[in-house]
């Protein structure tokens, strides 16, 4: 039999469906494009073993990367199929490819045609993809065939009545916060600013403008930020309007730099697929030129919309976080309990929480409504406009089991058939009802806007912070987190629904175990 002639199916490879999606035709064989293929850790990676020990990332390469002789065998059989080798990086555990639909066909035993459909005409590829025997143990994931866009930014601009966008100036001032305001109202430290840190924002689409920012920055009578931009597949800062994923990027750079000014920010943007958000994520977390300590992630997606190949590859690469100590923000989701929004989704009936925040290894944000008094904060409560388009997300994992650090969290039984036990989402909260968002500015519109895409980068900003004064990183939150050992260092919010569950003392579905106190929260963290 010729060198390989045996085949194995990539586990967790089968392609998802894509609502909506009209064939038109098959793929032209000359047409070019670029894949990622995921290879195993030489080493396995134990982080109840590595317990408070932080590796640095040359550390975590030598130890845990992709062993050189199996990038090589998988660049051998690339070259085999006339597939061109770009690159190959054994901290990201990625060899990199580029050739035609015919090589990629040919490569990974599947056909790719293209397909119609609400977000334009992207690649599809049918059934599950093979690799031959002789790397079939090396390949844990393959990336780029299917371009279809994969994940939606949490965010929602704040309207009066139809369509007109609500500027700070009006009546809602009196409800809407800056930045800085909120980080007043849960007491972050004072004293820090965020100098020596380093927050990577991951964005899958849009861009900012520099002026924006001075002028935003200015207003709040703080230094401009120290922004850079990381390309990733041809990713770039691409700004366009106000109402795209503008608002998002703008967002996450407005709130972190304003909690942590003095932080340097870096975004790195790719394209909206499985392959470019995966490549973004591994290129910040093993980033040894800026190496940052805290990730924000405002973008995701319900976790049936993700393949089994993607979600492990994902949870891999933030498992390599928790090694590293960058602590991971992720946005919950805008769309309640369902996390499908009626507007851009085709709803199932059944719950579902939001991947990538449902990775047991990334700080999961959820959503407060925040009324604030004489300078304190008057009343916080579950965030639910609309439990099918405007709420927090939070729910129970239909992937991931419980983990450790949650056994003692009374995670309910999944609202859906079966009420399953796994994962609990989110782990902590913060303000993001539109009605009561953030004031920044956008494409040179000042607005208010909300949604949990906010909180990720107000707990990255408070993260930067703590790591600033305490001189080390935090880390991997969440085992502290869940010991009960916080003495006050979050605020428990116990009143409402997001749409399946309901808030209550101690940990829930809605907003996990609540909003910060941000000195509270350090006092505690000093001790450990």
């Amino acid at each position: 039999m010729a060198k390989y002639d045996e085949r194995r199916v990539v586990p967790g490879s089968a392609p998802i469906h894509i609502h909506n999606a009209v064939p038109v035709g098959r793929a032209p064989e000359e047409e070019r494009f670029d894949v990622t293929v995921r290879v195993r850790r030489r080493a396995p990676l134990n982080l109840t073993a590595l317990a408070s020990r932080v590796l640095t990332r040359e550390e975590y390469e030598a130890q845990h990367g992709a062993a050189p002789e199996d990038m090589e065998k998988v660049a051998d059989f690339a070259r085999h199929f006339g597939l061109v080798v770009t690159a190959m990086e054994s901290g990201r555990r990625s060899v990199f490819l580029s050739g035609t639909v015919a090589q990629f066909e040919k490569a990974f035993g599947t056909l790719i045609e293209h397909v119609e459909h609400e977000a334009g005409v992207t690649r599809q590829r049918q059934g599950e993809l093979t690799v031959p025997e002789e790397i079939a143990d090396l390949v844990e994931g393959v990336f780029g065939i299917q371009d279809t866009p994969i994940a939606r930014p949490h965010f929602q601009i704040y309207r009066v009545g139809a369509a007109e966008v609500l500027q700070p100036s009006q009546q809602v001032s009196n409800t809407s916060f800056t930045p800085v305001e909120l980080a007043r109202l849960y007491n972050f430290p004072q004293d820090v600013d965020g100098s020596g840190q380093c927050i990577a924002i991951i964005e899958l689409g849009g861009g900012y403008r520099t002026r924006d920012l001075v002028a935003y920055f200015k207003r709040l009578n703080l230094p401009s930020p120290k922004v850079t931009t990381v390309r990733v597949d041809g990713g770039k800062n691409q700004p366009g309007t106000p109402d795209g994923a503008d608002g998002e990027v703008m967002l996450d750079i407005e709130v972190a730099a304003a909690v942590a000014p003095r932080a340097s920010i870096v975004v790195y943007f790719a394209p909206n697929t499985d392959k470019g958000f995966l490549d973004a994520v591994t290129a910040a977390l093993h980033d040894k030129t800026n190496r940052p300590s805290v990730i924000s992630i405002s973008w995701g997606g319900p976790e049936k919309n993700w393949t089994g190949q993607a979600m492990a590859s994902f949870d891999e690469a933030f498992q390599a976080g928790a090694a590293l100590g960058v602590t991971i923000c992720c946005a919950s989701g805008d769309a309640g309990s369902g996390d499908e929004n009626p507007d851009n989704a085709q709803p199932d009936g059944l719950e579902h929480v939001d991947f990538p925040s449902s990775s047991p290894h990334v700080l999961a944000c959820g959503g407060t409504r925040l009324v604030a008094s004489g300078g304190g904060i008057a009343s916080e409560t579950v965030w639910n406009d609309d439990p099918r388009s405007s709420a927090g997300g939070g729910g129970v994992s239909d992937v991931f089991d419980v983990p450790d650090y949650q056994r003692s969290a009374n995670i309910p039984p999944s609202a859906n058939p079966g009420g399953r036990r796994g994962r609990g989402v989110p782990d902590v909260a913060g303000n993001a009802d539109p009605q009561t968002g953030y004031q920044v500015r956008v494409d040179g519109e000042d607005m208010v806007i909300g949604g949990t895409s906010a909180v990720a980068p107000l707990w990255a900003g408070l993260i930067a912070l703590f790591n600033q004064k305490l001189g080390r990183p935090v880390g991997f939150l969440q085992p502290v987190l869940y010991s009960g050992n916080m003495s006050g260092g979050l605020r428990d919010v116990t009143s409402g629904n997001n749409g399946a569950y309901r808030a209550g003392p101690g940990w829930d579905c809605c907003t996990g175990w609540g909003s910060p106190d941000g000195l509270a929260l350090l006092a505690s963290l000093a001790k450990g």
